[in-house]
């Protein structure tokens, strides 16, 4: 799915192909990574939680600070997103036993008051406006609510459900591709669209990043957390290399 963005207005990138490739392989990035701290560093979702947000803040503060888009400082700050949203996701719903199902709705409550808060204020929540600090706050606190939530609506979906990572996987999957098709045959909002995709990419990267990681036994194929974020990671850094590279051709 692409729409058109004035990147020379907008601290945030164009949206093509690359940019959802990438997208779903940081929300992957974040649930390996996540996954990799809280539970394979056996330091629990409360001080993973802890440790990544202190990095999401900072990435935040960066990202406003910037005079201009950053591509590796951008993607950075949306993985750090991914992974606090893993980790405080997993905090709520398991620690503190609100559920999945708890959480989600929660959450989904949450997302959509950032929504309505960032409208009223600012009149738009379309990508093209996010060119002053106040619309990148209203814009980094909406994903970190975005992020969390396809946390909850993942395992939600793969466990309470039953329906198994992979076939959580294929539904997410299939959900993106209605709306990828809804942009291309239909008058619906780009901005409505953007923003639908950009959720759902979450719970599927939640999903496929579970099922990388987690026992055989409960459906995963139990390879390490570790070897699974670097992989992520090299291939998201070449993605992004890439990513620039056409832009800057584009733009010459």
């Amino acid at each position: 799915m692409h729409t058109t963005v004035k990147t020379t207005l907008s601290k945030v990138p164009e949206v093509t192909l690359m940019y959802w490739i990438i997208k779903i392989a940081a929300t992957t990035l974040g649930e390996t990574g996540g996954d990799a701290v809280s539970m394979s560093m056996n330091l629990g979702y409360l001080i993973g939680t802890g440790i990544f947000a202190a990095i999401f803040f900072v990435m935040v503060f960066a990202q406003v600070s910037a005079k201009r888009f950053q591509p590796f400082l951008y993607w950075a700050t949306i993985i750090a997103t991914t992974t606090v949203g893993t980790t405080l996701a997993d905090f709520a719903d398991r620690s503190l036993e609100i559920g999945y199902l708890g959480g989600t709705a929660i959450l989904t409550t949450l997302l959509l008051l950032s929504f309505l808060l960032w409208y009223r204020t600012l009149g738009s929540v379309s990508l093209d406006t996010v060119a002053s600090p106040k619309a990148e706050m209203f814009y980094w606190v909406t994903i970190m609510f975005s992020q969390t939530l396809g946390t909850a609506l993942g395992d939600w979906m793969a466990d309470s459900a039953g329906l198994g990572y992979a076939g959580a996987a294929l539904v997410f999957g299939g959900t993106l591709a209605l709306v990828a098709l809804a942009y291309s045959f239909t008058r619906l909002s780009n901005t409505l669209l953007f923003w639908a995709a950009f959720v759902l990419t979450r719970p599927l990267g939640a999903v496929v990043g579970d099922f990388l990681d987690k026992p055989i036994d409960h459906g995963g194929l139990a390879l390490s957390r570790y070897m699974a974020s670097a992989v992520l990671v090299v291939f998201i850094g070449c993605c992004i290399a890439f990513f620039s590279r056409q832009a800057q051709a584009k733009a010459s």
